[in-house]
C-alpha cells in the first residue's frame, strides 16, 4: 500500500479501510491503492457528501419558478416550414463541415428489461430485429448521405462519442465490432467511460468496503459525463477534429433525431451556448423533470416533478387552458458549443455549487464490521450521482436556448419491462412503427392493416419516400 494514498484516506477519518491491508498480498495491495488513488481528495469527497445530505435532509425555500423567457424558445409545433427549413439547412451546413459530433450516454444495464446485456443491446422487437445502437447509426449514416447531397464536394463524417461505464463497456466494444460498427467506419466512432463514485454508510461518514482489497462504488451519473469528457480526452478530441458543436442525448429513445439538423440549426444560428430539446408534458401528474426559469437568480434550471406544488404543477396559461403553464417536459436531449465546454468543463467538475451530489439511499452489498460479506435487507447506505442539468444555472440566459418538439416524432423512452403502463418495449415499438406508416402513408404508399417499419438509412426524418406511391404494404413489412 502506497503510504501518501493511506494517509491522505486517514486524514479524511477512513482508517477503517485498511484494516485488513496488511493481511492482503503485494498485488491486493497495490490494486486496492490504485482504486483509491482515483479519488483526487477524500477530505474534501466526504465534507461534500456530508453537505449533499445535511442539504437533501431539508426542504428549503420555495423557489420562485417560471417559463423561460420566449427569446430563448421556440416551437416546431409552431415554426412555420421556412423557419424550420432555414434551421435543417444551417445544421446540415455545420454537418457537411464536418463542425458536428455526436454524443450518446450508453452506460446503463438493460436490467429492469431482464437483459444484463447493455441497453443499447435491446431489441424491442421491430420486424428487422434491430437494436436501439443500430437504429441510431442508421440515422448517422442517413444523415451523411442527406448532408453529402445537399452540399455536392463535401464528404460528412458524424463523429459517435460513446460513453459507457464499467460494467458496459467490453460488452458494447464487441457488440459494435461483431456487428461491423453498422455500416459505420470504426475510425468514427470512440468509446469512454464514465466515472464512478464510492458508496457511504447512511449517515456520509465512512466509505463502505466491497472487499478487503476494494471499496464499493457506483456510477457517478449523468452529471459525471463533464468529468468524463476531460478525464479521457474527449474535449481535446473536439478540439482536434475541428468538431464546434455537440449533439448529446440517451441511448434509451427509440425515436432520437441524431444529430437532428433542424435542433442544430436552431441553435446555431442563435448561437446559443446549450440548448435543450423539450416535449409538452402530457398532464399535471407526469413524473417529468421541466425546463423553467427560476426568478431569483434569472437563469434556467431543471425542476424535478416532486419539488413543485400541485397548484402550480396545476397552472395552465391563462391565454390558453388547454396547456399547463410549466409543461416543458426535459428528455436530456442537448446542443453544447465546444467553445461552452472547453471554458466551463474544469469549472463543472471542480464545484459542488455547480455540480453538486444527489443522494439515494440503497440497500449495499459490503463488508460489516467483522469482515464479512453482507446483503443488506434494508437501506443501509448511500450512493452519490450528479446531474447532467445542474450546470444550467451556470450559463447566461442569453445563451440558452429550449427547442420544444412534437413528442410523437422524437421521443419514446425505453424505462420499463412489459407490463408497466408507459415506456416499456412494447410501446416503443408501437411509437417506431407509427411513425414509420404515417411516412408512408403520407407519401401515398398504401397500407391496409397494421404498421410496418421504416429502415433509418432509407429515411432520416420522413424524407426520400416518394418510391412508395401507389405500392401497397402489409404488416411487418419493412421499407
Amino acid at each position: 500500500m502506497v503510504d501518501s494514498v493511506r494517509k491522505k484516506f486517514e486524514l479524511a477519518g477512513q482508517n477503517h479501510l485498511f484494516k485488513y491491508v496488511d493481511d492482503l498480498d503485494s498485488r491486493l495491495q497495490q490494486q486496492f491503492s490504485s482504486q483509491l488513488e482515483t479519488i483526487d481528495d477524500p477530505c474534501k469527497l466526504v465534507n461534500t457528501t456530508k453537505e449533499a445530505l445535511a442539504f437533501s435532509s431539508t426542504n428549503g425555500a420555495t423557489r420562485n419558478l417560471t417559463q423561460l423567457p420566449t427569446d430563448c424558445c421556440a416551437s416546431t409545433l409552431d415554426a412555420s416550414v421556412d423557419q424550420k427549413k432555414s434551421w435543417e439547412e444551417k445544421g446540415l451546413q455545420a454537418i457537411a463541415d464536418n463542425q458536428v459530433g455526436v454524443l450518446l450516454m450508453a452506460g446503463g444495464q438493460g436490467s429492469r428489461l431482464g437483459s444484463s446485456d447493455p441497453k443499447g443491446c435491446f431489441n424491442v422487437g421491430l420486424p428487422s430485429g434491430k437494436s436501439l445502437f443500430n437504429i441510431q447509426a442508421d440515422k448517422i449514416l442517413r444523415l451523411q448521405q442527406i448532408a453529402a447531397s445537399r452540399f455536392p464536394g463535401s464528404k460528412p463524417v458524424l463523429r459517435w462519442y460513446i460513453m459507457t461505464s464499467g460494467a458496459t463497456r467490453e460488452a458494447t466494444e464487441e457488440y459494435f465490432t461483431k456487428n461491423s460498427f453498422f455500416g459505420l467506419e470504426k475510425s468514427q466512432v470512440t468509446f469512454f467511460d464514465q466515472g464512478t463514485l464510492p458508496c457511504f454508510n447512511l449517515d456520509g461518514t465512512k466509505i463502505l468496503q466491497n472487499s478487503k482489497s476494494s471499496i464499493c462504488e457506483s456510477p457517478d451519473g449523468n452529471g459525471g459525463l463533464y468529468k468524463a469528457l476531460a478525464k479521457n480526452g474527449i474535449l481535446d478530441d473536439f478540439v482536434s477534429k475541428g468538431i464546434k458543436h455537440i449533439h448529446m442525448y440517451c441511448v434509451d429513445n427509440v425515436l432520437v433525431k441524431v444529430a437532428d439538423p433542424v435542433f442544430l440549426g436552431f441553435s446555431i444560428q442563435r448561437q446559443f451556448d446549450l440548448a435543450t430539446k423539450v416535449v409538452r408534458k402530457r398532464d399535471a401528474c407526469e413524473s417529468v423533470g421541466l425546463i423553467v426559469l427560476d426568478k431569483d437568480i434569472n437563469k434556467p434550471c431543471v425542476i424535478e416533478y416532486s419539488e413543485i406544488s400541485k397548484e402550480l404543477a396545476n397552472k395552465t396559461e391563462p391565454n390558453d387552458p388547454s396547456k399547463l403553464f410549466l409543461r416543458a417536459a426535459n428528455i436530456v436531449n442537448h446542443y453544447y458549443s465546444v467553445d461552452l465546454l472547453q471554458r466551463m468543463v474544469p469549472q463543472w467538475v471542480d464545484s459542488p455549487k455547480h455540480l453538486p451530489f444527489h443522494i439515494a439511499k440503497k440497500k449495499i452489498p459490503c463488508l460489516n464490521e467483522n469482515g464479512e460479506f453482507v446483503k443488506p435487507d434494508t437501506p443501509n447506505g448511500i450512493k452519490l450521482e450528479q446531474f447532467i442539468f445542474d450546470v444550467f444555472p451556470s450559463v447566461e440566459l442569453s445563451k440558452f436556448g429550449c427547442l420544444e418538439v412534437e413528442r410523437s416524432e422524437e421521443f419514446s423512452p425505453l424505462k420499463n419491462a412489459d407490463g408497466a403502463a408507459n415506456d416499456t418495449p412494447t410501446t416503443c415499438r408501437n411509437h417506431y412503427l407509427q411513425l414509420g406508416t404515417k411516412w408512408v402513408k403520407a407519401n401515398g404508399g398504401i397500407v391496409e392493416d397494421g404498421l410496418v417499419e421504416v429502415n433509418g438509412t432509407t429515411s432520416y426524418g420522413g424524407e426520400g419516400l416518394k418510391f412508395v406511391n401507389g405500392k401497397s404494404f402489409a404488416a411487418g413489412d419493412i421499407v
